[in-house]
């Protein structure tokens, strides 16, 4: 399920990326728990719309999700596993910056 997590995160951090921008992920630990944080340099969320994000079948941009293929299901996966693990998720997002989502086990 972790490796779900981790190729969902990353697979939409590369999807609503922007050309030439770039994706990092980082494992860490803080405060004795292990941290996930995978962060892109691309088109954003707008704050009005960053809490819907997990909802099953949310899409912010419809018409670039169908494009490049996506089902609206990636962040809801990503929040059903971190719940089954205890998690909490969090979301940082900028217009035109970027996003940060970061998994605290």
């Amino acid at each position: 399920m972790i490796q779900e997590m981790i190729e969902n995160l990353v697979q939409n951090a590369i999807r609503y990326n922007k050309k030439n921008g770039s994706v990092m992920v980082t494992v860490t630990i803080d405060d004795r728990h292990p941290v996930l944080i995978v962060e892109d340099t691309g088109i954003g969320i707008p704050k009005d719309q960053q809490e819907r994000v997990f909802e099953r079948f949310y899409r912010v941009d419809k018409s670039r999700s169908r494009a490049t293929g996506g089902t609206g299901l990636g962040l809801a996966i990503v929040k059903h596993i971190a719940d089954i693990h205890s998690a909490e998720i969090s979301l940082e997002s900028t217009l035109g910056v970027g996003t940060k989502i970061t998994v605290t086990f």
